[in-house]
């Protein structure tokens, strides 16, 4: 009798060591790939964090329902005009197409980052008077004193905001369609010049092809960012330094 105890005994033993390894397999398995998952989700994280710190100002301009004719019928969409920039001298238009309203503004953001670009200023406003064209749209840009702040309509105040022009005169003189002014006022600002580059391309000295007023605020401007800089580095050093 006690033989075959101890038989059953074992036999039970052995029954429970090949359902429990399985088991330990499947917790193995489930932890690798918990591991896995969250390195990965660890990964996009870090980037989302990495990304908020350069964020993008952006602007919806306009957002119009289009169809298109086709042999079946009609088909709906969205068409949105939007403004990126970083507001600090750079700014950029794009317009994107989709059957769904949030759709059609993240395309709308891909396509202005893509078209990016630099446009000149002294002290939060633009170097000279400019006109920019485009289609039926006219818009004229004017420099203005500090504390003017932006006079302008909707779509071009959209693009001077991005754009970190803080005080201009503006001036819709064409189309009033949000599409044309956008586009002329883009055209203006990449007519902007700076100094040096009328200068170099007349062949004349700095001081015969830009007014005195403008180099004074100039030069107050390139002080003002320097000090700024400087106080944000300090900044930063004391908090860096209080983390420790």
């Amino acid at each position: 009798m006690s033989d075959n105890e101890n038989q059953k005994e074992t036999q039970v033993a052995e029954e429970t060591q090949n359902t429990a390894a399985p088991e330990n397999n499947n917790d193995d398995r489930r932890g690798r790939r918990g591991q896995r998952g969250e390195g990965r989700r660890g990964e996009r994280r870090n980037r989302r964090e990495e990304n908020r710190g350069d964020e993008l100002l952006d602007r919806v301009v306009t957002i119009n329902r289009v169809s298109k004719t086709h042999k079946g019928g009609r088909t709906f969409s969205f068409a949105a005009l939007v403004v990126v920039g970083d507001g600090n001298g750079t700014v950029g238009v794009g317009y994107g197409k989709s059957r769904e309203v949030p759709a059609a503004i993240a395309k709308g953001q891909l396509d202005a980052k893509k078209h990016m670009f630099t446009v000149p200023r002294v002290r939060g406003t633009v170097t000279h008077p400019v006109i920019g064209h485009d289609a039926a749209g006219t818009v004229l840009l004017r420099p203005a004193a500090p504390g003017t702040g932006v006079i302008a309509g909707g779509p071009v105040r959209a693009v001077m905001e991005c754009a970190g022009i803080t005080d201009i005169l503006t001036k819709s003189m064409g189309s009033a369609t949000a599409v044309n002014m956008v586009r002329a006022t883009v055209a203006a600002l990449k007519q902007l010049e700076e100094p040096e580059e009328i200068a170099a391309r007349r062949g004349l000295a700095l001081n015969e092809v830009a007014p005195d007023a403008l180099l004074r605020a100039r030069a107050l401007g390139i002080a003002e960012a320097k000090k700024a800089r400087e106080e944000a580095q300090a900044k930063a050093a004391a908090e860096q330094k209080d983390g420790e």
